[in-house]
C-alpha cells in the first residue's frame, strides 16, 4: 500500500470479505477517513447525519465512511488494516470506531493515539468504561460513541412490584413460575448479561472479574451457578435477543433481560404492550460501548479529535445517539438532559435513570473471563 492522505488516488481494499473502495478526491478537498464496525446503521449515522453536519462546520473537509461490517470481525478488520500499516509514517484511517473487547488490544499494541484529555468533550465521559475495555487499561484512547446497556422488561400489568436485585428477582421467580424468561447464554448477549451479572451478585467478590484475570477464581463460582441451576427450574427460556422480546409481547412471559435499545425499538413499533417496562436491577448488569479511537499515524489527527469532538458533544450525542438511536449516551448522561426534548428524555432515562447507569451500569468482565462464565454455564448449569 502506498503512503497517501486520500488525495489524487484511488485504490480498494479487501476488508473481512468486502471490497472497500477509496474514491479520488478533489485536489482542494481533505478527506477525513472514518472507519467503523458494526451493523449498517452505525455507517448511516455517520453518511447521514454525522459526516454533513462535520463537513457544514468544515468547510473543505469531506467526511468519508466506510463499515467494516457487524459483530467483532468488523473490529478484527479494522485491527488487521492498521497492524499491517504500522511501519509506515501515515495511515489511511482517521478515525475509527470499535468493539470493546479490541480497543484494549490496539491500544496494547500502540496503534492508537491518546486524545480523550485533548479535547474539551473528554471530561464529560467518567464511567468506568472510558477507561476498562474488558480488563485492558484504554484511559486516554477512547470515548465511547454510545452504551448499548441491559435491564429487565417487565409487564407491569403482570408484575405488580417489579424486583429491584438479583436476590429479589430470585425470589419472584420461584414464586411466579416460568414467568421469568431469557435465553441462556446462546443465540444473544442478553442472556450472558443477565448470567454475568448473576455471578456479580452471587459469587464471593464477584465484581473482581471486571478488573483483571486470576486463574482461580472460576472455582469460586459453584456455589452460585448451582443457584442459578435450581433459578433455572422456574424459567422460560427463549430463543435469543428478539424471543424475549417476542414474548414478552405476547404474553408468554411477563419479565426478561433486553437490551435497551431493541426494547423501545419494539415498543415503538407497537409489538409491545406500551406500559412495559425496564429496570435496572442490583448491584446491576452489563452494557457494552462502541468507541472512538483515532489511530496512532492518523493522516488528519487535529481534524480527527476535532469530528469526535463534535461527535461527544452534548448537543449531537442527545439529537444523534439518543434521540435516534434510543442508545445510552458517550458521555455521562445528566450532560445531554438540557439537549433532549421531555418526551425524550421520559422515555429513556425515567425508567433506568443516569444514577441507575453510573452505579448499576456494569461492564462486562475480561475476556478470559467471560469465556469460563460460558464455559461454566455449560457444564455446571445447562448439564
Amino acid at each position: 500500500m502506498k503512503k497517501n492522505v486520500f488525495k489524487n488516488w484511488s485504490s480498494a481494499l479487501v476488508l473481512g470479505g468486502s471490497v472497500w473502495a477509496v474514491v479520488p478526491a478533489q485536489a482542494e478537498e481533505v478527506v477525513l477517513n472514518v472507519v467503523t464496525a458494526g451493523a449498517q446503521n452505525m455507517l448511516d449515522y455517520v453518511t447521514d447525519y454525522l459526516g454533513p453536519k462535520f463537513e457544514e462546520s468544515h468547510p473543505g473537509v469531506k467526511v468519508r465512511a466506510v463499515s467494516t461490517g457487524a459483530g467483532s470481525a468488523g473490529s478484527q478488520a479494522i485491527y488487521e488494516k492498521l497492524s499491517a500499516q504500522k511501519d509506515q509514517d501515515s495511515w489511511d484511517i482517521d478515525v475509527a470506531v470499535v468493539h470493546q473487547l479490541k480497543a484494549g488490544e490496539l491500544v496494547e499494541e500502540g496503534l492508537l493515539a491518546r486524545y480523550k484529555d485533548e479535547i474539551s468533550t473528554g471530561k464529560l465521559a467518567t464511567r468506568d468504561s472510558s477507561v476498562n475495555a474488558l480488563g485492558a487499561d484504554v484511559s486516554g484512547y477512547v470515548i465511547p460513541m454510545f452504551h448499548s446497556q441491559t435491564a429487565i422488561a417487565y409487564n407491569p400489568l403482570l408484575v405488580k412490584d417489579a424486583p429491584s436485585s438479583y436476590d429479589e428477582l430470585e425470589a419472584w421467580a420461584g414464586e411466579h413460575p416460568g414467568q421469568f424468561g431469557y435465553n441462556g447464554i446462546k443465540n444473544g448477549m442478553s442472556g450472558v448479561s443477565f448470567v454475568t451479572g448473576w455471578i456479580y451478585n452471587f459469587a464471593p467478590e464477584g465484581e473482581k472479574i471486571i478488573a483483571g484475570y486470576d486463574a482461580g477464581t472460576a472455582q469460586t463460582w459453584e456455589p452460585a451457578l448451582a443457584r442459578l441451576k435450581q433459578f433455572n427450574e422456574n424459567v422460560t427460556f427463549t430463543p435469543g435477543n428478539a424471543g424475549t422480546l417476542d414474548m414478552l409481547g405476547r404474553g408468554e412471559i411477563a419479565m426478561g433481560p433486553v437490551w435497551v435499545d431493541m426494547f423501545y425499538q419494539w415498543r415503538d413499533e407497537g409489538k409491545l404492550d406500551p406500559n412495559t417496562k425496564l429496570k435496572l436491577i442490583g448491584p446491576g448488569m452489563p452494557g457494552q460501548p462502541m468507541y472512538y479511537v483515532v489511530p496512532k499515524k492518523a493522516a488528519h489527527g487535529d481534524l480527527a479529535r476535532e469530528f469526535i469532538e463534535l461527535a461527544t458533544s452534548p448537543t449531537v450525542q442527545a439529537e444523534g445517539i439518543v434521540s435516534r438511536f434510543s442508545w445510552y449516551p458517550g458521555i455521562d448522561a445528566e450532560h445531554v438532559k438540557d439537549d433532549l426534548d421531555a418526551s425524550v428524555w421520559n422515555k429513556l432515562f425515567v425508567d433506568v435513570t443516569p444514577e441507575d447507569l453510573a452505579t448499576k451500569g456494569k461492564a462486562f468482565p475480561v475476556a478470559k473471563h467471560l469465556d469460563e462464565i460460558r464455559e461454566a454455564y455449560e457444564a455446571q448449569v445447562s448439564n
